[in-house]
């Protein structure tokens, strides 16, 4: 399990302390402990099944903020044959919350439109944790704007906390900036695929969030506002976390059956072992580029973007907002 554990996988890391102190007798003692080993595997089997099939939807977000999840970089350097970054939105500066580029996925050509929390404490200052400013988001449009010239599908991934609320932000036009990416996005004439590989908050999600297919990983959270936010807000408790995303329905399955989200991907069980793993099977079926001991298999989210787009006319004809 994770060096990192969350307050729900305690039981689990309590039991896998168990098993290491009995293998630990039993080299030190010559005795056989194979049958106390198993009967604790099994345990530690049933306990897991237990906890992740019935996780709140707290739980779930707590999930989605997971340190070692894989971030957009991590995907884009693992599913494209080809990647490169272009920066800059033309009126102010770049934005390194965003990463923005052509890429190639076998013979699909796409523009991928990206949030980058970073990881360790260098990169998330430089990437400020994921929350984008206004050259973000006008960046992000710019290029989408490029794809449309070209017929290039595009693909977002979001995971953010939000927007940058910074008083910088707020003076260049923090809110005009994400609005005018929903009108513009709506306006699109090329395919728009949206993946929520995290956390998807507020307006910080929707500025690149417009799009005609909606996909969630199964762990992840997208909503107005944070738990924290709601329950600080609606209750003045904050404490009342886990009641607040249970009121507002943040999760994947709730999107879903909302008829928000069109696809839920599934994850395996656990914290930081599901989520690396996942980031592979999120792969196509080739082997891994730079770490051959991890799977190099899985169904593929490559076949989903390009099954999406397919179905979609391409390029479209007009605004599907009237």
């Amino acid at each position: 399990m994770s060096t990192f554990i969350l307050e729900f996988e305690i039981p689990l890391k309590e039991i896998e302390n168990k098993i290491d102190a009995v293998k630990t007798t039993g080299i030190k003692t010559g005795m056989d402990v194979s049958e106390g080993v198993r009967q604790l595997e099994e345990q530690l089997s049933r306990e897991k099944k237990k906890i992740y099939e019935n996780l709140t939807r707290w739980e779930r977000v707590q999930l989605a903020r997971h340190p070692k999840r894989p971030y957009s970089s991590d995907y884009i350097s693992r599913i494209t044959d080809y990647w490169f970054e272009l920066h800059g939105d033309r009126y102010f500066s770049d934005d390194p919350a965003m990463i923005c580029g052509i890429a190639q996925i076998d013979d699909l050509k796409l523009m991928i439109i990206s949030q980058e929390k970073g990881r360790g404490t260098k990169s998330k200052v430089y990437r400020n944790f994921g929350m984008a400013r206004p050259e973000g988001y006008r960046k992000a449009l710019r290029l989408m704007k490029l794809a449309e010239k070209y017929n290039i599908p595009i693909l977002t991934l979001i995971d953010t906390p939000g927007a940058y609320p910074g008083i910088g932000a707020e003076e260049r036009g923090q809110a005009e900036a994400i609005a005018r990416n929903l009108f513009e996005m709506s306006k699109l004439k090329v395919p728009i695929v949206n993946i929520v590989i995290g956390e998807g908050a507020s307006g910080g999600a929707l500025g690149i969030g417009v799009g005609d297919k909606i996909l969630c990983f199964e762990n992840t959270w997208y909503s107005v506002i944070s738990p924290e936010g709601c329950a600080s807000i609606l209750f003045r408790d904050s404490s009342r976390t886990a009641e607040a995303a249970d009121s507002m329905m943040v999760t994947a399955k709730d999107l879903k059956e909302l008829g928000i989200a069109d696809i839920i991907l599934p994850e395996p069980e656990g914290g930081e072992e599901g989520v690396i793993t996942f980031a592979y099977t999120f792969t196509q079926q080739r082997p891994h580029k730079s770490n051959m001991s991890l799977p190099g298999k899985g169904w593929g989210a490559k076949g989903i973007i390009k099954a999406v787009a397919a179905k979609l006319p391409y390029p479209r004809e007009s605004s599907h907002m009237g």
